[in-house]
Order: C-alpha cells, then sequence, then structure tokens
C-alpha cells in the first residue's frame, strides 16, 4: 500500500540541483559519497549532505509510524540504513522498552550518532542480515534501498519479507517524468537503481513484497 510519512519533509530541503553538478566533477563527488564518511554526511553540500545533524524532524515521523503500525513498548522494530540514528532516537523516546535496532554500512554514521542510542545501531549490509523469520513487528528502509545493485535489491526485499511479521514500510527516490528523472540523476550521488513509479510497482510485486512503500521527487 502507498502512503506517505516523509514526503513533506523532503520538500522543506531546497536543492541546486546545478550547483552540484557545476561546483564539483559529479564522478568525483560520487567516489567520496560511496564511502559513506564524512564527506557523505558532514563534508561539502555538493557531494552531499553538507551536515547531518539532530534538529527534530524525526519526531513527528516516529509518531506517525506508532500510531499507524500501533506499536507499543513489546514491539519490535528495524530501521535498515539508519544514519546516525535519528528515528532510532524518537521511536526509543517514544517507546522506550521496545527493542529498537538500526543497521547501516557507515561506521562513520554510527560513531555520530546520539550516545544514548548507540548501542541499539550496528553496522550491517541488509543482505547480511541473520533475523530470525517473522522476528520484527515492523521493519523501515528510508532513502536506503535504491543504492543497492539489483541483484542486492533483490535480496534485501526477501530478506525483509522474510524478517517482518506483517508490516514493513519502503521509502525509494523515483520520478514521473523527464524533468524529475534529471534533477534525480543531478542529485544523486550514490544511487544504483534508477526507476520511476511503475518500474518500482513492478519490482514490489515481482519480488512479493506485501508492505507499505512511498515515493520521493526531486522537483
Amino acid at each position: 500500500m502507498y502512503i506517505d510519512f516523509i514526503g513533506a519533509n523532503h520538500k522543506k530541503t531546497k536543492r541546486n540541483y546545478l550547483n552540484r553538478v557545476l561546483n564539483i566533477k559529479k564522478s568525483e563527488a560520487a567516489k567520496k559519497a560511496k564511502k559513506f564518511g564524512y564527506d557523505y554526511w558532514d563534508g561539502s553540500r555538493d557531494i552531499c549532505y553538507g551536515g547531518y545533524y539532530y534538529d527534530g524532524r524525526w519526531k513527528k515521523i516516529a509518531q506517525k509510524f506508532v500510531n499507524h503500525y500501533k506499536l507499543n513498548n513489546k514491539s519490535k522494530i528495524l530501521d535498515i540504513g539508519c544514519g546516525k540514528g535519528f528515528l532510532v532516537y524518537e521511536l526509543k523516546k517514544i517507546l522506550p522498552y521496545a527493542e529498537v535496532v538500526g543497521v547501516d554500512i557507515s561506521s562513520y554514521a554510527i560513531n555520530k550518532s546520539k550516545k544514548e542510542i548507540r548501542k541499539f545501531l550496528h553496522k550491517s549490509n541488509v543482505i547480511d542480515l541473520k533475523y530470525k523469520n517473522n522476528f520484527f513487528d515492523l521493519v523501515i528502509s528510508l532513502n536506503t534501498l535504491h543504492c543497492l545493485h539489483v541483484f542486492d535489491f533483490v535480496k534485501a526485499i526477501q530478506i525483509i519479507n522474510k524478517i517482518s511479521k506483517k508490516n514493513s514500510y519502503i521509502c525509494v527516490e523515483s520520478y514521473k517524468n523527464e524533468e524529475e528523472k534529471m534533477n534525480l540523476i543531478y542529485w544523486q550521488v550514490t544511487c544504483e537503481m534508477f526507476c520511476n513509479d511503475d518500474e518500482w510497482r513492478w519490482w514490489f510485486k515481482y519480488l512479493k513484497y506485501n508492505g507499505d512503500y512511498s515515493f520521493i521527487y526531486f522537483k
């Protein structure tokens, strides 16, 4: 089912698409970004975030997840591609006794997370997860799976299908027209799968993904 939890936050961010192409050689920016270290999170805006710091924006989104999926202090929740763990932090504030886990391939991001929740964050690639079948009440992956090559994307969806009891939520980058497609190409530095809405839905259906999903666009 399509349901948008994060689109409003995404739209608040201003982006100069041409600057990311003109100010730095795009291939060099991508090489730096794909290390998922300082340059990706806290380096130049021409490379990626330009500084990814806690500002409370994930609080409302965490509450939406809790409300929509009827989560409680007995729930088990996994955030795939958690970055610095801000969503994990907000979920733990709402549900302090819930089992909330974040995984990310970036050691830098985990080391820069809030100390209160760092013990809940683990370095891992989604395709290496070994959780038991139906382990999590909710599996979340925001703006992460499009960074995988297609063969790993397939594995990732299969794993999400396996380890989630019932509920999962995926958000990926997409486009609806040529303008959004070019903006995505200009802006992205780590994307490996470039799909429009229909192609993403085809993948979900083909891989028997029955969870919820949404897309973000670069207008």
